[in-house]
């Protein structure tokens, strides 16, 4: 089981104080618009390494007009164990996290706790840009291996020098070597990263009896943008530095990938999708994501489903409802009425999210 049983929000964005005690099942907030409810997502989204589902500065997370700083504590319940996890900003610095009142680091949360979300700015993935796909995708490879994000970060921090090289037209090599070997080692792990997420969708989309239409994903770059390995990819950000430069920033490396979709049972590629397949496209690749990970390391994530019901009718709720329950996920949903949550029965836990004078308000529906 993988769950959070307790959890304390202080002067986190709406949420002065807001304290929740919870049994594991999955968790239904209702409430009008603008409430506090993605709020209280975005802080349970905190618990995995990362920015977060908003990603959002740690002072951007701040209530105001206070400014003090905030605070996330959760008793997590993971396999046999309870971990008590504090994560906290004072007043805008960056988030510290604590695992059992001892600092840790995020790679230390993300082995204990695994959370993947859907949220209404994913809605249109498939019409935008590659970026939103990408980071999509990323996300994902990082709920299976939380070292991704290590080698997300290395690999931009890299490329940021390395395009600042070539904006001022600096030709010496010696400037390009020890960056461009960094964002070999690193754009292969990342490449490779993906490579293995897409794989145990797949592996999870073909075992699975859904209500949900299954997506055909492919990672589209060619070779000569993402070579097959890593002494490859340093030879092509070698070859490019001249074509790099008049374009003032780096063409070769994952960063130019792109995540292609195609809705399987008829073939037609996600971006000329109706809105609602789009949709269910998505909660299918997110349930995937959940079902591989149950297999991978025993118990299924914490699962984020901000305003979920938008777009699927009252058979499709159902089904995702009993997809959920029969995988064994608390997941997170919000919703502006009860009534959204009707076919969940007793298999949820509900509370009702208001806001007064600026201020959240949370109590049992």
């Amino acid at each position: 089981m993988l769950a959070l049983t307790a959890l304390t929000i202080s002067h986190f964005r709406s949420h002065k104080l807001a304290r929740l005690t919870l049994d594991g099942r999955p968790v239904a907030l209702f409430g009008p618009n603008g409430a506090g409810k993605t709020n209280v997502l975005e802080a349970v989204s905190l618990f995995s390494p990362g920015r977060g589902m908003r990603r959002a500065s740690a002072a951007e997370m701040t209530r105001r007009p206070e400014a003090l700083g905030w605070k996330l504590n959760g008793l997590l319940a993971s396999g046999a164990r309870n971990f008590e996890i504090e994560i906290a900003s004072d007043s805008g610095a960056a988030r510290q996290v604590r695992i059992d009142e001892k600092p840790a680091s995020q790679l230390a949360l993300g082995q204990l706790a695994r959370v993947v979300w859907l949220v209404p700015s994913m809605d249109r993935l498939w019409i935008e840009g590659a970026e939103g796909r990408r980071r999509f995708l990323d996300r994902m490879a990082l709920s299976f291996d939380p070292t991704h994000a290590e080698a997300s970060l290395t690999y931009e921090k890299a490329m940021r020098e390395r395009n600042r090289l070539l904006k001022e037209q600096v030709r010496d090599a010696h400037w390009y070597v020890a960056l461009e070997a960094q964002m070999a080692t690193s754009g292969h792990r990342i490449h490779q990263g993906r490579i293995s997420a897409l794989n145990l969708l797949k592996s999870a989309q073909d075992r699975a009896e859904t209500g949900f239409p299954t997506a055909d994903l492919e990672l589209n770059q060619s070779e000569e943008e993402m070579p097959a390995n890593e002494t490859d990819l340093v030879h092509a950000l070698t070859e490019s530095r001249a074509r790099d430069m008049a374009a003032g920033r780096s063409l070769v490396g994952p960063h130019r990938s792109d995540l292609i979709g195609v809705y399987a049972a008829k073939d037609v590629p996600a971006r000329d999708c109706s809105t609602g397949e789009q949709k269910a496209l998505l909660v299918s690749l997110i349930l995937a994501n959940a079902r591989a990970l149950s297999e991978q390391v025993g118990a299924p994530p914490i699962v984020l489903l901000d305003e979920v019901a938008a777009h699927l009718d009252a058979g499709r709720r159902a089904a995702l409802y009993d997809e959920i329950s029969a995988l064994g996920a608390q997941a997170w949903m919000t919703g502006t009425g009860p009534e959204l949550f009707a076919e969940l029965g007793d298999r949820a836990q509900r509370f009702e999210v208001t806001e007064r004078d600026g201020t959240s308000h949370m109590k049992p529906g």
